[in-house]
């Protein structure tokens, strides 16, 4: 028997114990609660960096009947899904000269019983003047005809409807194209055929000039901001609305160990037009068989090469054979012909003046940039800071979802500060979004040195999707400053690079693997340390009639070309160009009667004079107005531009009325380095923030904490 005093001290110690365990087995079923809820959420959320998850992006498909190369339909009234192999992607490149023709043929097979559509997304030269499409289906040879984008849309949409096979070939953006295809018959074979035309470039590096070919193979992800925003202090937007056409530059992505799809065969035709010295080839192996000194048949060596990264092609001339200019011109209609006019500004003597810069480095830590590409970001950034001068400035930007400056403003580039740059730089690690407004404001906010020359580098993969929100945002803020952009990775958003560039009043610079960072780096150190040729201007012969693009010739910059587009009604006299290289007067006379004909010139010339007048969208200009001068231009040069499209019709109809039509779009690979997690993460990456989560986690908590108080009631315990 218990004593009378020890009998309260029993029931404290007992009701303590009963609270205790309550309170833990409340905390562990809201925990539980919790940690469900937010389960759930994962679960359910779409991911931050494009519009659907890769599990979503990848349709489910019969794993059977997925072979080599794949195009993918959805069966019609079900969850199945059947694939249909791409036989091949076949690519047939004519080099002459510093002009390119190309024909791009695509066949697909439908292995089922049942009628397809099918839609794919597919990459160009960001200079690509497609001029023609053509669709074969059998023994049917279709030519599709150019027309107003609404109306082209309409005509396919109707023969989709009445059975009729059906080609449409729309541009996303100038170097992201988009192809419909209908009524795919069972066990059918499709062949899309394009062309295009291309101007090359050209370029001096490290003392010696080269022209560069570039054939775009894989579509990377495009990162799409999802909101507005504004800088008030800067009285600026840096995060655009949500990129309407988001979903139709988001093709599906094959998950990480999918059997590769697209293989491309691929050859090339180079007639040089002069001695050749080397020829290079630094992302496939290719097979060169020599015809004479000036001409060169490549092919890729493994026949069918998967479709992961761009194909490039690199060629030099013999010391000497280098052109200082070159001109081509094509007859056209009307009395009126057509040139292209390249032309190298002289170098410049090793005794020039530099004169002392403000340089900020702009590096992309997104998730699309982990792998190969941050590898050779940090490698460039750090050569680049080891390049600087100590009479220079500089700092150093580094953004993903938000941007991060080194330091509050730009600090002399001497020994301490470059050595803690450079450790800075080295410890960047690449993950988040690709939120590129906010960096390149912060970029172009100057308030430092006038009488310094300011030049912006930006390094990225250009892996976004609100292109013409920043071409506004560079030419609202540019000011005095030059903007000069890296193109990092085996797939860069080529046409974002070159036209930021542009409206930058710098350089594109593309590195597509570490060995090239030294190289490339040099050559652009050369060209930014030099000084500029400024103040150019073109004398047309007296008395022609000229239309000449871009009509505002740009700042030059050594080892880089004038090239300049123009539709005249003579070929008679010559053209002066003239400038200041170095503050010193630069001249040079090139005869148009020496001209050499060439093919495509007109079609380059109505791309060139189409881009321009798209730029003036972003600079505010009405769209309406513009479409007006673009869509007769279009028409008339049979050129798929924003406006116009190609469609292709087979007039008879084949699908009988009573079969139903599906329809699936084509997954591609990510390109060559990237890394799935770190692009789409492990999880999707939802919109639902973590915030929510821990307030619902904490809900829960609190639900248990009442029901404990609420359950509590006084015990009597017997002694």
């Amino acid at each position: 028997m218990q004593s009378t005093i020890d009998g309260p001290a029993i029931r404290r110690a007992r009701g303590t114990i009963d609270v205790l365990a309550t309170i833990v087995l409340m905390f562990l079923t809201a925990l539980g609660v919790a940690l469900a809820l937010a389960s759930v959420v994962l679960l359910l959320a779409t991911p931050a960096y494009a519009a659907t998850t890769p599990d979503a992006m990848l349709v489910p498909m019969k794993r059977a009947d997925a072979g080599q190369g794949t195009l993918l339909f959805r069966e019609a009234g079900g969850p199945g899904q059947f694939a249909a192999p791409l036989l091949a992607t076949d690519v047939q490149i004519h080099v002459s000269g510093p002009l390119a023709h190309t024909r791009v043929e695509q066949t697909f097979l439908n292995p089922a019983d049942d009628w397809f559509e099918g839609i794919y997304v597919f990459p160009l030269p960001e200079n690509a003047a497609v001029s023609r499409v053509r669709m074969r289906i059998g023994d049917r040879l279709i030519e599709a005809e150019i027309q107003e984008r609404g109306e082209a849309r309409a005509t396919y949409e109707a023969a989709r409807a009445a059975g009729q096979r059906a080609a449409l070939v729309e541009q996303e953006r100038p170097n992201l194209f988009t192809t419909s295809v209908a009524n795919i018959g069972p066990r059918q074979e499709i062949v899309i055929e394009l062309e295009y035309r291309q101007a090359l470039d050209y370029r001096v590096e490290n003392g010696r000039g080269g022209y560069s070919l570039r054939f775009p193979m894989v579509v990377g992800p495009r990162y799409l901001p999802g909101g507005g925003g504004t800088d008030e202090e800067r009285d600026l937007v840096v995060a655009g609305a949500p990129v309407a056409d988001g979903a139709r530059i988001s093709p599906p992505v094959l998950a990480e160990g999918e059997r590769r799809v697209n293989p491309v065969s691929l050859r090339i035709n180079l007639d040089a037009g002069a001695p050749l010295a080397s020829i290079e080839s630094p992302f496939h192996a290719v097979e060169v068989l020599e015809l004479d000194a000036n001409r060169r048949q490549i092919r890729l060596s493994e026949g069918n090469t998967p479709a992961d990264r761009d194909f490039e092609l690199r060629w030099h001339l013999l010391e000497g054979h280098a052109p200082a200019a070159s001109l081509f011109f094509e007859p056209g209609e009307d009395g009126r012909t057509y040139a292209l006019l390249s032309l190298m500004p002289p170098s410049l003597r090793d005794d020039a003046p530099r004169m002392p810069r403000e340089v900020v480095y702009v590096i992309d830590t997104s998730g699309s940039m982990e792998g190969e590409s941050i590898v050779q970001a940090r490698e460039a950034l750090q050569m680049a800071l080891r390049r600087l001068a100590p009479a220079d400035r500089f700092n150093v930007i580094a953004f993903n979802s938000e941007p991060t400056a080194m330091f509050p403003s730009a600090l002399p580039a001497d020994t301490h500060n470059v050595a803690f740059a450079t450790r800075w730089v080295g410890d960047l690690a690449a993950d988040g979004g690709t939120e590129m407004a906010a960096a390149l404001a912060l970029a172009l906010d100057d308030d430092g040195d006038a009488e310094r020359i300011r030049q912006v580098v930006f390094l990225t993969d250009g892996a976004v999707g609100n292109e013409a929100q920043l071409f506004g945002l560079i030419q609202q803020r540019l000011g005095r400053s030059r903007l000069f952009t890296i193109g990092i990775g085996s797939a860069p958003n080529s046409y974002f690079m070159r036209k930021a560039a542009q409206f930058g009043r710098g350089s594109f610079t593309y590195i597509g693997r570490t060995e090239d960072v030294k190289a490339h780096m040099a050559a652009l150190f050369e060209r930014l340390e030099s000084p500029l040729a400024r103040d150019i201007r073109v004398q047309w012969p007296a008395g022609a009639r000229v239309d000449m693009w871009p009509e505002r010739i740009p700042d030059l910059y050594f080892g880089e070309p004038v090239v300049l587009a123009a539709e005249l009604d003579h070929l008679d006299g010559e053209v002066i160009v003239e400038g200041k290289l170095g503050g010193r007067p630069w001249q040079h006379r090139i005869a148009l009667g020496e001209a050499s004909l060439g093919s495509g010139i007109g079609s380059l010339w109505a791309r060139r004079k189409i881009d321009a007048l798209m730029d003036r969208l972003s600079l505010g200009n009405d769209e309406a107005a513009v479409r007006a001068e673009v869509l007769p231009l279009a028409l008339a040069h049979r050129l798929v531009t924003r406006y116009t499209s190609f469609v292709a019709v087979d007039k008879t109809p084949v699908r009988p009325a009573s079969e139903g039509l599906a329809e699936g779009q084509v997954p591609t690979h990510l390109p060559h380095g990237w890394q799935q997690q770190a692009v789409f993460g492990e999880l999707p990456r939802g919109a639902t923030d973590s915030r929510w989560l821990t307030a619902t986690g904490l809900a829960a908590l609190l639900l248990a904490a009442a029901l404990l108080a609420l359950g509590r009631r006084p015990r009597h315990l017997a002694i």
